[in-house]
């Protein structure tokens, strides 16, 4: 938990990097009304988010944690929760809000920078993403366990999931040595 850093992440680098590269430029003493986003572009008033997916229960790469079970749901469901409300703040303030997971930043990325800049260009994003918001154990010893997800805009479980414990993490890719480090 130590090393976990609030700011200048690998992802947020790398989107940073990606979204100067097609001029927008950041300014650092930009903030929102709300919350604190990863990216924000004060003039055009857009706040991107980079979701962690453990934390913030992304449904394609959430892990229940075996140990300390009710102190993480309870954690997740506070996530989740948060998200939601600096979210729905933000886009009644005349904020739009771009919320983009981990992996999409290292795996997609050409995607998460087209819909920044249509945010930034005045268009509305009417995507609203699935949040795990709940895992039970349903069968330890199969390890069977029973998913509970939510639209981020929309709180109210609107689908649940059994099947097998899932074990996916995502694992963010090594760093390759660019060719001025190889010898």
């Amino acid at each position: 938990m130590a090393r976990i850093r609030g700011a200048d992440t690998t992802p947020e680098l790398r989107l940073r990097t990606a979204l100067a590269a097609i001029g927008f430029v950041q300014d650092a003493s930009a903030r929102a009304p709300v919350g604190r986003p990863d990216v924000v572009l004060g003039t055009t008033r857009v706040a991107v988010f980079i979701d962690g997916c453990f934390w913030h229960g992304c449904p394609v790469h959430y892990v229940r944690p075996r140990s300390r079970g009710e102190f993480w749901a309870q954690k997740l469901v506070e996530n989740v929760t948060r998200d939601r409300r600096q979210t729905l703040a933000l886009e009644a303030a005349g904020w739009r809000v771009v919320r983009a997971w981990e992996h999409d930043v290292f795996e997609h990325l050409e995607p998460v920078v087209e819909r920044v800049r249509l945010a930034a260009r005045g268009q509305s994003l009417t995507e609203d993403e699935l949040r795990v918001v709940l895992v039970e154990a349903i069968d330890e010893t199969r390890n069977v366990e029973r998913r509970h997800l939510e639209r981020l805009r929309e709180p109210g479980v609107i689908e649940i999931i059994e099947g097998r414990r899932f074990t996916g993490k995502w694992k963010q890719p090594k760093a390759q040595p660019d060719d001025s480090e190889r010898g």
